[in-house]
């Protein structure tokens, strides 16, 4: 089923970007017609967030990174609010140019920094830079094989003592669910972690998103630690 999956997928990115470019720029847009759910979304990010921040070890709250940013809504109802600075990547350059409305001009100048108009799989963080990296509801838009390598890109991003972050749809199953719409697919737990263990990370605490409505996918919060950690 694996293999079967990375064939789909492997010539999905082209696919996946025109399903995006039909989506608008709304947060209705971004969470697939499930506005509703952006609240709770949000209040059990940040319960997790600040829980880390007690942590023996913590992240700084410096600079963080939303990725697959789309017009920002985690970055100015999360990040933004716990951090410093945020930097966003995004593909779809039409969501970015929405969210300079969206985050409004006094965000845009305090708290954004870059936005990076590019794919996860193309992309590459500066050196050293995030102390969070905030990985939402966009790995199922890469392949296995891309999603590891985008992780172990990751890795090299961070500051001392920073982490990873993904929040993710997970399978009741032990199956990996297609979506033929936007060309996208929904991994089982045992796989995922899997892929954390290829990307040489630590699956450090694992969190389940409560109050979500029924019938969405289960939704689980990984905190993801570099095995070899930076020495100061």
């Amino acid at each position: 089923m694996a293999s079967e999956v990375e064939t789909t997928q492997a010539t999905s990115y082209e696919e996946a970007a025109k399903y995006w470019s039909t989506v608008p720029p709304t947060i209705n847009g971004m969470l697939g017609g499930f506005a509703c759910i952006s609240t709770t979304d949000i209040r059990g990010s940040k319960v997790l967030l600040k829980q880390l921040f007690k942590s023996q070890n913590p992240p700084n709250k410096y600079y963080a990174l939303d990725c697959g940013a789309g017009i920002g809504r985690i970055t100015k109802y999360l990040l933004s609010d716990l951090f410093e600075k945020v930097d966003m990547v995004e593909q779809n350059s039409v969501f970015l140019e929405a969210a300079k409305n969206y985050l409004g001009p006094t965000l845009i100048e305090k708290k954004i920094g870059t936005m990076f108009p590019v794919g996860l799989q193309d992309f590459k963080p500066e050196i050293g830079k995030y102390d969070v990296i905030w990985v939402q509801w966009v790995l199922g838009h890469l392949t296995n094989d891309d999603l590891v390598d985008f992780l172990l890109n990751c890795q090299k991003g961070l500051t001392n003592n920073g982490l990873i972050v993904v929040k993710e749809n997970i399978t009741s199953s032990v199956e990996v669910e297609v979506d033929e719409k936007d060309s996208s697919v929904t991994r089982p737990m045992g796989l995922l972690k899997e892929l954390f263990v290829k990307a040489n990370l630590d699956c450090y605490r694992v969190t389940k998103q409560l109050n979500f409505p029924k019938g969405l996918y289960t939704v689980y919060m990984f905190v993801l630690k570099p095995k070899i950690q930076k020495s100061d």
